[in-house]
Formats: C-alpha cells, sequence, structure tokens
C-alpha cells in the first residue's frame, strides 16, 4: 500500500472480528520496530505480545479499553536501556516507545489490520497482572485485528487543523 493511502486509511478502531491475526503479520508488525528511531539508539523498548486467550482476558480484566481486539501489544520501557540515563535532565523513553509503536501502527494498516492506540490503563495493574520486572514500564496498548462489519471512524476523525495553524515557517 502507498504510504500516503496508510496515512488516510488508518483510524482508530473500537470494534474487531473475532478472527486472530495471522502470525506472519504479528512477526510483520514486529519487525518494523527495527527501524524506528530512538534517542542515542538506545533501543528502550520491551513489547508483550498479548495473543493467548488466557492473555486477552488479563489485560481485559484490568482495563476497559481493550475492547474486543484479539491481538494487543503493551508497549513498555526497559529501563536498563532507558536514554536518561545518559540525559539526566530529560528522558526520552515515552518519546521513543509512540515512535516504535507508531511504527508498529502504520505496518499494522499497511497489511490490511485495524488498530488503536491506548494510553488510558493503569500502569501498575498492567505490570502486576503480567508479572513485569520492576526494570520494566508499560506506557501504551497497541490493540490489533480486523475491524468488525459496520465499523466507521469516528466522526472526530476527520477534524484536522489547517497547516497554516500549526506550521511556523521562520
Amino acid at each position: 500500500m502507498d504510504f500516503n493511502k496508510v496515512l488516510e486509511n488508518r483510524y482508530s478502531v473500537r470494534d474487531f472480528k473475532d478472527v486472530m491475526v495471522e502470525d506472519e503479520k504479528i512477526e510483520e508488525i514486529l519487525n518494523a520496530v527495527k527501524y524506528a528511531p530512538t534517542a542515542k539508539n538506545t533501543q528502550c523498548q520491551e513489547i508483550y505480545v498479548l495473543k493467548s486467550k488466557e492473555a486477552i482476558e488479563k489485560i481485559r480484566s484490568v482495563t476497559n479499553n481493550a475492547f474486543n481486539a484479539p491481538l494487543v501489544f503493551i508497549t513498555c520501557a526497559n529501563l536498563e536501556r532507558e536514554c536518561h540515563l545518559k540525559y539526566p535532565v530529560r528522558s526520552f523513553k515515552e518519546t521513543d516507545v509512540s515512535i516504535i509503536q507508531t511504527y508498529m501502527m502504520l505496518k499494522a494498516t499497511e497489511l490490511g489490520l485495524d488498530s488503536c492506540w491506548v494510553c488510558r490503563f493503569l500502569p501498575e495493574e498492567v505490570k502486576k497482572a503480567f508479572d513485569m520486572p520492576d526494570n520494566v514500564e508499560p506506557l501504551n496498548l497497541l490493540l490489533v485485528g480486523y475491524r468488525a462489519d459496520g465499523v466507521e471512524p469516528n466522526p472526530r476523525h476527520f477534524d484536522r487543523l489547517n497547516k497554516e495553524d500549526y506550521v511556523k515557517i521562520i
């Protein structure tokens, strides 16, 4: 799919078919992470791939925002690889993990999948549910699957600022 089509076609989907995402597509999504830039190339990401029935039930038990996605990626920062150790004035973990999640999300769209980026969950609940070590901090969820029939973008999806409203050429 042409990159502009990927950008135009992607929107947040909150209702998915009860169809598992193919392992080959999961691998392609994870492979996209290799090309994502991170601060000083620290690659602080840690990704939990939830695809078993038990794992999906567990994430749904700690957040109402997993909806009925058949596949959930928990994108985390591994604090042992964290770039703020080199730059004590600012941590880049949220930026770096958001970049890798963006790559994953756009790759999913290219593969004909739908997704929803979720930040609304309690990290400590997720951490406890999945027995994450102290050095791992869950930052985002990426829900992935095939959209249910009749799903349309939220009308707000089409609200876009004009470039003049956010671009300042100096």
